[in-house]
């Protein structure tokens, strides 16, 4: 008798369980996603099915809980960070085979080239397509990479939104080069990420914080300079005076809101502020002075291509580079997961593994 094959195995497996546990935002401005058992996926062509080994929050994935993501659809399974195994492919699959560990992009419309508004039409854990936050997921294959051999699952589940969204601002939006100086403000997953980024460029960093024990392990991972801006509020007075008032040349701004003034006083004459986050709110006044002043590029990033999430993979496998992971939850506990993403205590990415 010949021996199975791992793939036709796996579709006997698929076949035997028809269902699976799942988390699902089913109403918006809700507690919390809701644990529900779904009909087990099965892959098309061209898709693949890949049971989940770890997913990773964002703050977005606060905004979609609250009812306060835009375009967002209830029900929806949520979180777009994830890694697995390949478990079976759909007719048509070349990229990958059943066993493959990948990780999905953000945005399975944006594989290459420059931002357009049908390539970030549809994201995954917030729209229409359903995300990685259950047992078994599907994916187009065009939307999955594979993971750098390296890393473990928790590590790997942080790349695609923090990983690549800070990527694209150091190398993409602003070409960063050795000797430039970066300014990161906060020590979420964004700027953990391009605070190793920027140091493998051999780039200068400040970070700014508002918890000195934060500020101490990010000067660990090699931050030059540090502010904590609730003893300095006016912070951006103390990145001049760090940079000889000169300004930096770039700063990944993951706060934005009331704090977009400072960024823009705290770059260099025709600088790049890369706006991230919306910690600081979803609108503020600006001062349009200051950016005469300063003659900055103001620009927005909304994540990143295929293409970027491959090169940068590159670039950590060839360094090892290892993400920063502050604390891991068992997918049962996921409420517990989201809660604590949103005290703020967090150091690093925040992850759920199965």
């Amino acid at each position: 008798m010949r021996p199975i094959s791992r793939r036709v195995l796996c579709a006997i497996v698929i076949a035997m369980n028809q269902t699976i546990t799942a988390w699902q935002v089913q109403q918006t401005a809700s507690r919390g996603p809701e644990r529900v058992q779904l009909s087990r996926p099965s892959a098309k062509r061209g898709e693949v099915v890949v049971q989940l080994k770890a997913a990773s929050l964002n703050y977005r994935d606060l905004l979609v809980v609250r009812g306060q993501y835009v375009g967002q659809a209830t029900p929806i399974i949520p979180v777009v960070d994830g890694v697995g195994e390949i478990v079976e492919t759909g007719e048509g699959v070349t990229r990958f085979q059943v066993g493959d560990r990948v990780t999905n992009t953000y945005f399975p419309g944006w594989l290459e080239g420059e931002i357009a508004s049908e390539k970030v039409a549809r994201s995954f854990g917030a729209g229409a397509l359903d995300g990685v936050l259950a047992e078994y997921y599907v994916q187009p294959e065009a939307a999955l990479v594979a993971v750098p051999a390296h890393l473990t699952d928790a590590e790997a589940a942080a790349l695609g939104c923090a990983g690549v969204t800070a990527w694209n601002a150091l190398f993409v939006s602003h070409a960063l080069s050795p000797g430039q100086t970066v300014l990161l403000l906060g020590t979420g997953g964004v700027s953990l990420f391009a605070l190793q980024f920027a140091k493998l460029a051999g780039a200068r960093v400040i970070l700014t914080s508002g918890d000195d024990a934060k500020l101490q392990r990010a000067r660990k991972l090699g931050a030059d300079a540090t502010i904590n801006y609730k003893e300095k509020p006016a912070w951006a007075k103390e990145v001049l005076t760090l940079t000889r008032g000169e300004g930096v040349d770039v700063v990944v701004d993951t706060v934005a809101g009331a704090e977009l003034n400072q960024s823009v006083e705290s770059v260099r004459l025709g600088g790049t502020v890369a706006v991230i986050g919306v910690l600081g709110g979803m609108e503020a006044p600006v001062s349009t002075l200051q950016i005469l002043l300063r003659t900055p590029s103001i620009k927005g990033i909304l994540v990143g291509s295929r293409a970027m999430f491959t090169a940068m993979n590159e670039a950590i496998a060839l360094h090892r580079l290892h993400p920063v992971v502050d604390r891991v939850f068992a997918f049962n506990d996921t409420p517990a997961a989201y809660a604590y993403l949103e005290a703020g205590k967090h150091f690093g990415k925040v992850v759920i593994a199965r």
